[in-house]
């Protein structure tokens, strides 16, 4: 499997966790990730993102991004299929009894913090 196969997997796993959480992903997880990891263009990001949660969120606008050439299918649907595991493991999670809603707020606030502060201060 490809370096680029496996990253797109992660950052739609990532997504998916971040999802299970938080309720959050695609403008929080997947587009700063193929864009600070991937060196992808941001409306590039932007069009994968919505086309990887196409059903039902993305569909208007992902059709848009792809009529303007800024979306790629495949990776997409890579990420798609990271999402779907990957919000289970972060629902999971979230809902264990030891993880409080203390806890998850500071968590959220850390990972904020983190991707504001990269796409503040790093290329």
């Amino acid at each position: 499997m490809s370096t680029e196969i496996i990253q797109l997997l992660v950052i739609g796993l990532a997504a998916g966790i971040a999802g299970g959480m938080f309720g959050i992903g695609g403008g929080a997880i997947m587009v700063p990730a193929m864009v600070l990891l991937m060196g992808m263009d941001q409306k590039f990001a932007t069009g994968t993102s919505l086309a990887a949660q196409v059903l039902p969120i993305g569909i208007l606008g992902a059709i848009v991004y792809q009529r303007n050439g800024n979306l790629n299918i495949r990776d997409a649907v890579l990420i798609a299929a990271g999402l779907v595991v990957g919000n289970l493991f972060g629902a999971l999670f979230a809902n264990q009894p030891f993880i409080s809603s203390e806890v998850m707020k500071k968590l959220y606030g850390i990972f904020l913090f983190g991707i504001g502060f990269r796409y503040l201060f790093f290329r």
